[in-house]
């Protein structure tokens, strides 16, 4: 396929962030002329992540910082996603979310919370986590609740040393408690796919997702039945690639190559 055929098939670009549209607070090469040029194709935009230990609000803040959200442009978090997906199968049930302050009050909106006898808990990432938050989750996980997580990621990237992130902190509470999540949200699973499959009116068909990770942003695509759109621009290089099996649709030096 070429860049202009898959114009064509696509209705929605689905972006990753660091890697992919910036690169730390840095837009990587034209892409503030590139995004406008899909908005101008009629293209909706997602700006999609796995992290879920920022709001909405506050991706809206950097994005426009950075100068690259546009009118109509769309911000979906896995955080987002769990919450749709709680308030959507366990609308009478009660639920314990594991995650930052901010993200517990984005999430209370549509789901109320409680501190204890959940039904449900879910796991996000909590960078303020402590050792009296992890021994109540995993009480309440030895307790057979159902176990929901955002996202797998093993690591988030930082400068420097990275960050241990949820896929982390699954394995420790799969030490402790003998669970593992009944589900996963984020990518490279599909439930967040279906989920703005059904927010947009769009098929996953005619959704393109972009990114620099092969094993979460084009295993999500794939998964999910979409394009699917490799940029060398972040974590992967065409030497790491060959530890993956992951086919996308397309390899571009960054995502400026789409126009």
């Amino acid at each position: 396929m070429t860049t202009q055929e898959l114009l064509q098939a696509t209705d929605a670009f689905l972006f990753d962030l660091d890697g992919t549209v910036y690169l730390d607070e840095t837009p990587i090469g034209n892409v503030k002329e590139t995004l406008a040029a899909l908005r101008a194709r009629k293209k909706r935009i997602v700006f999609l992540t796995n992290n879920s230990s920022k709001t909405e609000e506050e991706y809206r803040q950097k994005l426009t910082r950075i100068g690259i959200l546009g009118e109509g442009d769309l911000i979906y978090t896995s955080a987002m996603a769990a919450a749709e997906y709680a308030a959507a199968h366990f609308p009478e049930k009660r639920v314990c979310l594991l995650a930052t302050d901010a993200v517990k009050a984005e999430f209370s909106r549509t789901v109320p919370l409680v501190e204890e006898e959940p039904d449900v808990v879910i796991l996000a990432y909590d960078v303020t986590l402590d050792f009296p938050k992890m021994k109540k989750f995993n009480e309440f996980l030895a307790a057979g609740v159902v176990y929901l997580a955002t996202h797998p990621d093993a690591v988030c990237p930082t400068k420097g040393v990275p960050m241990p992130d949820v896929g982390s902190f699954i394995e420790l509470f799969a030490m402790s408690s003998g669970r593992r999540p009944d589900l996963i949200i984020g990518k490279p699973e599909k439930t967040m796919g279906e989920s703005l499959s059904h927010r947009l009116h769009i098929p996953c068909s005619r959704m393109a997702m972009a990114g620099d990770r092969l094993h979460t942003d084009i295993r999500f695509g794939n998964n999910c039945g979409m394009h699917t759109v490799l940029v060398l621009s972040g974590e992967t290089t065409r030497e790491t690639m060959k530890n993956y099996p992951d086919v996308p649709t397309l390899i571009l030096p960054d995502v400026n190559a789409l126009i």
